[in-house]
């Protein structure tokens, strides 16, 4: 048995540069961390005494004598480009719900292509984990979604990711003292906002208006730079990074009209007007966690102005997917 955690990641700025169609002529750059919220994958070779020969817990339970029949897509597509033979059980168990903005379908196939990995004894290094989950993701899926969450669900940390027009990917650490990456941490704060959406298809929107606002991601990626040059800034204040937040907030509404809605503009508001600095909506857009950015002693009548949302505390992680369990032979 095999059990693999893979982090869910918080994007602060950049997001949308990192979308093949715009990255690969034009490059791309963000600023991202993972986060102590995880994706366990449990996977482990199905002995051969049952009706079905591949079992897929999620939400749904899926027992099917193909990989072909699987209805999880992502499922599906790693074990026909694995090209399964062996009978299967996959379990997958989240702490955040799906659909969320935190990368969580990303964490999901950087998991489980990790677990695949493993099952076969083989290694599999952060780079190759990232570069074949985008792979599945945006080629064998076919699904409308940028490069960022893989490259952060696999090597986990706070990360200025650069994205290359050949394709490529570099990752650089974000390096900060102790005590400014706590304030760091102290200053975020993460509300569920109940909606949820298919992140495919806000991204499609945005996608297709991609050629009409090259102006909008140009800001974008340039926010990336002024970000870090504010937290490794030894006189710079932390104010600046919310304020900076809220500017690339309103700039990202402008890629697409799906982005947001009039109840979650409603709540950001409320949450400004109860002292908030700035913040986003995490992931492509339309539902999901709501970042935002305040001053410790303003959090508390922040999230009393929000005490109708679900606020999770939130770490980041250091440590990008893992395989916490390794038993390739099973109990016996």
């Amino acid at each position: 048995m095999i059990i693999t955690r893979t982090p869910y990641r918080i994007s602060f700025f950049g997001g949308g540069t990192d979308y093949p169609a715009w990255s690969n002529e034009h490059g791309g750059e963000v600023l991202s961390t993972s986060i102590d919220k995880y994706c366990y994958i449990t996977c482990r070779h199905l002995p051969p005494f049952f009706d079905h020969k591949h079992r897929i817990v999620y939400s749904t339970i899926e027992n099917v004598q193909h990989w072909e029949e699987i209805k999880h897509p992502a499922v599906r597509a790693v074990l026909g480009w694995v090209n399964c033979s062996k009978g299967l059980e996959i379990h997958h168990d989240g702490d955040l719900p799906a659909r969320s903005g935190l990368g969580s379908s990303s964490s999901f196939t950087v998991g489980l292509l990790h677990a695949m990995s493993a099952l076969k004894g083989q290694y599999v290094s952060k780079e190759q984990l990232a570069r074949d989950a985008i792979h599945i993701e945006q080629n064998v899926i076919g699904e409308h979604v940028g490069s960022q969450d893989q490259v952060a669900a696999a090597y986990g940390g706070f990360n200025h990711i650069e994205f290359l027009p050949s394709g490529g990917f570099q990752v650089s650490p974000v390096i900060l003292g102790k005590r400014r990456l706590k304030d760091l941490q102290k200053h975020l704060m993460l509300c569920f906002t109940g909606f949820s959406r298919i992140a495919s298809e806000v991204a499609k929107a945005k996608i297709d208006n991609l050629a009409r606002r090259a102006d909008e991601l140009t800001q974008m990626r340039a926010m990336v730079e002024e970000a870090m040059r504010i937290l490794s800034g030894r006189n710079r204040s932390l104010d600046e990074f919310g304020d900076l937040l809220h500017q690339a907030w309103v700039i990202k509404k402008r890629l697409s009209d799906r982005v947001s809605t009039t109840e979650i503009d409603e709540i950001y508001q409320r949450a400004r007007d109860a002292g908030a600095l700035g913040g986003k909506l995490l992931g492509a857009g339309g539902g999901g966690f709501l970042l935002l950015f305040a001053r410790p002693d303003d959090q508390p009548r922040i999230r009393e102005a929000l005490s109708h949302l679900i606020h999770a505390p939130v770490n980041f992680d250091e440590s990008g997917s893992r395989v916490v369990l390794y038993q390739p032979n099973g109990l016996h």
